[in-house]
C-alpha cells in the first residue's frame, strides 16, 4: 500500500516517523508528523532550527511537562540526519560525535515517563542514503521493564520506506506499535507527497507534519513544514 493509505487507516498512531528512498532513487526521504487526542497534544507546532526542527507550544498557557512535549524533533549531526520523538535526539547526537553507534545512545534510553509507557521511536538517515529505526517501547502494555528492537536498511529500495509510530492506530485502545515497520510504497515530488500525507492524516487529530528530501549526491536537501495551528 501507498503510505497516505496506510495513513488513512489509523486513527490515532500518536507521533510518526517515516524513511525511505525516493522514487527516483535519488534522495532519501524522512518524514515525521504528529497527531494527538488531549488539548496539550494538539497544543503543538513545529518550528525551523538551523539544523532542523523543534516542537514548541502553541499557546503557552496549556503547555503539559515540557519535557515530554518540547524538543528537538530532528537534527543534522555529522553527514547523518536523525529524526526522533523526543529529546533523544540529542542523546544520539552526542554519542556520534564521540564516535559511538545510534544503538549506543539508544541503550542508555528507555520509554517515555508517562501514564501510556509511551514508546521511544528515532531513526537515522545516513550520507549514502541507508537508514534505521528503532522502537523502545515496554515489555507489556504497563511493565517497567524496557524492550529495545533496532531495525537497518542497508539497500533501500527506490519508492518505499519504512513507517514506525508510538501507537498502533486505535483511538479507543491506546497501546504501543507492535512488530515491525511497516515497509509502503510513496511516489511524487516533495509537495505532493506531503500534501498526501497530511490529507490522509485524521483531520480531527493531526497536528503537525515535517517532509525531508535528502539528495544523496551532495547532500542538499528540501523541507516542508505543515502546522495545524499555523
Amino acid at each position: 500500500m501507498e503510505l497516505s493509505e496506510v495513513l488513512k487507516n489509523n486513527d490515532y498512531p500518536g507521533r510518526g516517523i517515516f524513511i525511505g528512498r525516493s522514487s527516483d532513487d535519488r534522495k532519501a526521504v524522512i518524514v515525521y508528523f504528529l497527531t494527538g487526542r488531549s488539548e496539550g497534544s494538539r497544543n503543538r507546532i513545529f518550528v525551523n532550527t538551523v539544523d532542523g526542527i523543534r516542537t514548541e507550544s502553541f499557546d503557552v498557557s496549556k503547555l503539559p511537562d515540557p519535557s515530554l512535549y518540547v524538543y528537538s524533533a530532528v537534527r543534522m549531526c555529522g553527514d547523518s540526519t536523525i529524526v526522533t520523538n523526543g529529546d533523544q535526539t540529542d542523546t544520539i547526537c552526542a554519542f556520534l560525535s564521540e564516535g559511538k553507534t545510534f544503538e549506543d545512545a539508544l541503550r542508555t534510553r528507555t520509554f517515555e515517563p508517562d501514564a501510556l509507557y509511551t514508546p521511544r521511536i528515532s531513526g537515522i538517515v545516513y550520507a549514502d542514503g541507508t537508514y534505521k529505526l528503532s522502537i523502545l517501547k515496554s515489555m507489556s502494555d504497563r511493565s517497567s521493564n524496557v524492550l529495545r528492537f533496532f531495525y537497518e536498511y542497508m539497500q533501500p529500495a527506490a519508492g518505499t520506506g519504512h513507517l514506525i509510530q508510538t501507537y498502533r492506530g486505535d483511538l479507543n485502545l491506546v497501546l504501543p506499535f507492535a512488530g515491525e515497520p511497516i515497509q509502503t510504497e510513496f511516489l511524487g515530488d516533495i509537495e505532493s507527497f506531503a500534501n498526501d500525507i497530511w490529507s490522509a492524516l485524521n483531520t480531527e487529530r493531526k497536528v503537525s507534519l515535517y517532509v525531508r528530501y535528502i539528495n544523496i549526491d551532495g547532500g542538499e536537501y528540501q523541507t516542508i513544514l505543515i502546522n495545524k495551528n499555523r
